[in-house]
């Protein structure tokens, strides 16, 4: 008897103990790539954007009155992805009132982090005028995306119920869910979203107007129509709302079919491989073998989210220049002469693709190459970004590099998160 109360004892301990484990806040360390699953979600809308420094500000969404909370900073972790219109992109890419779903951790170190670091137990308390949960201390970010790269991501649309419209603009009932069916989903809700004469309507590669529809008698002049649960996707964004309304958010754009989508998503596509062919492939540092006279053979994993077309790029025998970068992803020197000037260059001896599905953040993909200039930049768990040399050697504007003439502060390396206001 005794043995089994010990053992009924010893049992609710290990549970409490793994319960109280899993409810823990999860920091992720260097070198690792966090679980998705460990990160903590909320959505908001885009306010502030620091691009240069992969930061910026969103007002979360909570229960109360939306437009009263406070802009809350975030700031991207090196390996976190950006997706727009389902493609990859930058922060640059994302116009300001763009409501975006996040998915966020605490700060890996506190110490040098680029924005507000708050109490651990910040989301289960009101900030000083907005709601409770509003301005959460896991700030770092693994996934921020739109609303239709959160639908694609997930196997979701939007599900049309209701219309009412006069003099352009009125509002549409509809709810997120499974584009295969309902499936049973409690957690599905129907949503009321506006719109307006501002909103764009795409159609294979028309662009249409709320007059369209009407013409073609798809929508009423004025007044209600139901919509019978017409699947499409939508681009959420937030306006000011009439009519004492706390929270309600508007609809950018309505792609009716996949072919519209599809067509958004490459040419958000196209300026992304723009970009980080101009800006280089960030990654980091998983080993150095150190040889004499400052040669080195380093493996590195590429960091995930990028166009195929990129990684193609690396291949056995193929020359590449490396940088070590801050954890904003800033070249540590660019200077008059471009980044290229500073790098270490050498041959891949090898290009590896993991088994499985890559952690998120990860490519799944190790280059190993052989440098003769190690430099205190390229070591193991420190970013690098690399480029093959058949891409572009590009100068990069002045806020995207960290010091120039041999000038060197904390300022110049974020600046310091004293940019954001304290509300």
């Amino acid at each position: 008897m005794n043995r089994v109360i010990l053992l009924l004892t010893l049992t609710s301990l290990l549970y409490a103990h793994a319960t109280a484990a899993a409810d823990e806040p999860f920091r992720p360390e260097a070198g690792k790539f966090p679980p998705l699953e460990k990160a903590y979600s909320y959505r908001g809308e885009l306010v502030f954007v620091d691009h240069a420094n992969r930061r910026g500000s969103i007002r979360v969404q909570g229960n109360g009155v939306f437009r009263r909370n406070e802009p809350h900073p975030f700031a991207m972790l090196p390996y976190g992805m950006v997706r727009y219109h389902g493609a990859p992109a930058d922060l640059r890419d994302i116009p300001l009132g763009t409501v975006l779903h996040v998915r966020a951790f605490l700060p890996p170190d506190p110490k040098i982090s680029a924005v507000p670091v708050l109490p651990v137990d910040s989301k289960d308390k009101r900030s000083s005028y907005g709601d409770i949960g509003s301005a959460p201390a896991e700030n770092h970010v693994l996934l921020l995306e739109d609303e239709p790269s959160r639908c694609q991501r997930e196997g979701l649309v939007w599900k049309l119920k209701e219309l009412e419209l006069k003099n352009n603009e009125g509002t549409i009932v509809a709810s997120r869910e499974p584009k295969a069916g309902p499936g049973g989903d409690s957690k599905v809700s129907e949503e009321t979203l506006s719109f307006d004469a501002a909103t764009r309507i795409w159609r294979g590669r028309e662009c249409l107007e709320i007059s369209d529809l009407i013409a073609e008698g798809a929508w009423p002049a004025s007044g209600k129509k139901l919509l019978n649960g017409q699947a499409v996707l939508l681009g959420i964004t937030w306006k000011p709302t009439l009519g004492g309304v706390f929270t309600r958010f508007h609809i950018s754009d309505i792609w009716l079919d996949d072919a519209s989508m599809q067509r958004a998503a490459k040419n958000q596509t196209e300026t992304h491989k723009a970009f980080i062919r101009s800006r280089w492939m960030p990654a980091w540092v998983d080993a150095v073998e150190y040889g004499k006279f400052g040669r080195a053979t380093v493996t590195a994993t590429l960091f995930g989210g990028m166009d195929v077309s990129l990684y193609d790029d690396y291949k056995k025998n193929r020359r590449v220049l490396v940088n070590g970068v801050e954890n904003t992803l800033k070249h540590t020197e660019g200077g008059t002469s471009g980044p290229t000037q500073m790098a270490s260059q050498g041959s891949i001896l090898d290009v590896t693709q993991a088994t499985g599905e890559p952690p998120l953040g990860s490519s799944g993909i190790q280059v190993r190459f052989e440098t003769d200039l190690i430099t205190e930049g390229i070591r193991p768990t420190r970013i690098i970004r690399i480029r093959p040399a058949s891409w572009p050697d590009v100068h990069m504007p002045r806020e995207e590099y960290l010091n120039s003439g041999g000038t060197f502060s904390h300022e110049d390396r974020f600046p310091t998160p004293d940019i954001f206001p304290k509300y």
